[in-house]
């Protein structure tokens, strides 16, 4: 029987002026966690407890699908470089020599490692389907290392890798893991919303995310209150209004139009008296070519035209342009390129923009699909130009139309037209179909049935351990500590004698104590020399869903009070019947 007197939970009345959201402040105060440098975390017993916990649930869930390995975390440079992802990750990855003066890192995934192994030992579509599994430390050098367990720089993660002959069969493996993680995440308590995302460095075809709301998490999420519409702000579409064009001026061929020192979107509409949903913007950038030669970095011109009041997504723009490495033009640069200055770039003769003979990649919003008249720079200092309208006036391509926008609040559902809601979120588990990407760039391949040699297809499948935890502080806390789910909670159930210098009451919480752990509940026996206050504070704050109060009126009429944390109520329970009533209500988790 675990004894509060005798275990280490060094609990603290008021948190670290530097823990901002939730789950860092009580992580902190309930003693889960302490810190040792900026994103590194030290799991003290209780928050061990918790996480192993959530690690068994998630270990019985995949078990049903998968095998479990265990992965080195220490990486050798060559299969990152095989893949391509070692310039890929840039900062994000921890990099360190060998005493030989080899290249290694710090496993951020294992994509690479397992898909070594895979090259290696399957030979045949006869060992096809395998879905291996992991549950280790990853690390990611995290250039702002923030709230608590949240933004960290090592983390535990279950990452899954799928390998099939053919896509029907990644389609299988792919809803395993969907049904799995839906199951691991109603065994935690966890109120979640799946949603299409981005695929982001990993690549491939489809993921989704597994997200839960709250205003602790720096992800928004895109859902419709009418129908199951809900997307990351990466992913999300939304049907636009119809917004009306301006009629031709003069001949109707793009005219110029002086509008002096006016280089803003609001400048410029101000001052013509037009408004920003019938001008383009134009976004000047230098990407790093994601197919370059390692060591021989080469960066490429990109231009991007959207609606004048629409904003970028630099997702969506990675996923159109293929890489995440871009920056803003320098001024000298948007001078060779278009001819201009900044603030009066438009898309008049975009066939003939380059820079040090490399083309621009030109991409054009598909909101401005089928407008007319509109009004966009010039590319010439102090002038715009009005009856701009996209593929008469400049070209464009089918493949130049991309989803650049970011969608706000209020536009249509892509579904049923309902307003949207954007709300933040924290991801706690994200599913990708990869396709062919390592499997190919590594060499992995297999004899078919008419023994040809294919490459398999792969899925990946991540799951944060930290984030289940953190993320159901955050669904369930209050301003005097927090209540878990019961399957993940430390313990089920403390039980606590009012005062213990009380013979008959320190032997009647002893015994409800052992009884609750023969019937097999986690069970917290606090025995502290505390006066009640104290106790109660420390059993709210700490996470522990049930609290049994052995005092000594009750005793006496053969009574014990059970406190029900998440909703601050308590009952009477006949001290025989106390086991069947605890247990009835950690069965049902309330």
């Amino acid at each position: 029987m675990h004894r509060w007197s005798q275990l280490f939970i060094p609990t603290l009345r008021e948190a670290p002026a530097d823990a901002e959201v939730a789950s860092h402040k009580y992580l902190l105060r309930s003693g889960y966690v302490r810190q040792l440098a900026a994103g590194i975390y030290s799991y003290l017993f209780l928050g061990q407890r918790a996480m192993l916990k959530i690690t068994q649930i998630v270990r019985e869930e995949m078990d049903k699908i998968g095998q479990e390995f265990y992965l080195p975390a220490l990486h050798p440079a060559e299969i990152w470089q095989e893949s391509g992802r070692w310039q890929v990750m840039g900062d994000n990855m921890f990099r360190l020599k060998d005493r030989k003066g080899a290249d290694l890192c710090l496993g951020m995934t294992e994509e690479e490692v397992m898909t070594s192994i895979a090259r290696r030992e399957l030979r045949s579509y006869k060992q096809l389907p395998q879905i291996w599994y992991q549950i280790q430390s990853k690390f990611r050098d995290e250039p702002r290392p923030k709230s608590g367990l949240l933004r960290v720089r090592q983390f535990t993660m279950k990452d899954s890798y799928s390998f099939d002959l053919d896509p029907a069969g990644l389609d299988v493996s792919y809803q395993k893991h969907y049904d799995a993680y839906c199951r691991i995440f109603d065994r935690c308590g966890l109120r979640y919303v799946v949603v299409e995302a981005h695929s982001g460095a990993m690549g491939g075809s489809q993921s989704h995310e597994f997200m839960v709301y709250t205003d602790a998490g720096e992800d928004f999420v895109v859902s419709c209150p009418n129908c199951r519409y809900a997307a990351n702000l990466e992913k999300a579409t939304s049907r636009l209004d119809v917004v009306e064009d301006y009629p031709d001026v003069g001949d109707g061929k793009p005219a110029p139009v002086h509008t002096p020192g006016m280089k803003t979107i609001e400048d410029v509409a101000k001052f013509l008296d037009v408004s920003p949903k019938n001008k383009m913007k134009t976004l000047a950038l230098m990407a790093t070519d994601a197919e370059a030669e390692a060591g021989k970095p080469r960066e490429i011109p990109v231009v991007a035209f959207l609606r004048g009041d629409h904003s970028l997504n630099e997702a969506k723009l990675s996923a159109a342009i293929g890489t995440a490495d871009f920056r803003p033009m320098r001024p000298e640069e948007i001078e060779a390129v278009f001819g201009s200055p900044a603030g009066f770039l438009g898309p008049i003769g975009s066939e003939n923009w380059h820079y040090q003979g490399i083309k621009a990649k030109v991409l054009v919003e598909r909101a401005l699909l089928g407008r007319k008249n509109l009004i966009a720079g010039a590319n010439r200092e102090d002038y715009h130009l009005r009856n701009v309208t996209p593929q008469r006036d400049f070209p464009v391509a089918n493949h130049q139309w991309a989803d650049l926008r970011a969608v706000e609040a209020g536009e249509g559902c892509p579904n049923c037209g309902t307003p949207l809601k954007v709300a933040k979120a924290v991801e706690i588990g994200h599913i990708f179909k990869l396709g062919y990407k390592y499997a190919e760039s590594m060499g992995a391949r297999v004899l078919d049935k008419d023994g040809k040699e294919v490459v398999p297809i792969m899925g990946s499948y991540g799951i944060g351990i930290e984030r289940i935890l953190t993320a159901a502080i955050e669904e369930n806390h209050d301003s005097d500590g927090f209540f878990l789910p019961p399957q993940i909670a430390p313990f089920e159930v403390v039980v606590t004698p009012i005062n213990v210098a009380d013979e008959k009451l320190r032997s009647v919480a002893q015994e409800i104590a052992a009884k609750l752990q023969q019937a097999g509940h986690d069970v917290l026996l606090d025995d502290r020399d505390e006066r009640p206050g104290v106790k109660f504070k420390d059993a709210d704050l700490v996470g522990i869903p049930f609290r049994v109060n052995v005092g000594s009126k009750k005793v006496a009429e053969g009574k014990v009070e059970v406190f029900h944390r998440s909703t601050r109520k308590s009952e009477d329970a006949s001290i025989p019947e106390i086991i069947d009533i605890v247990g009835n209500l950690l069965r049902h988790g309330q």
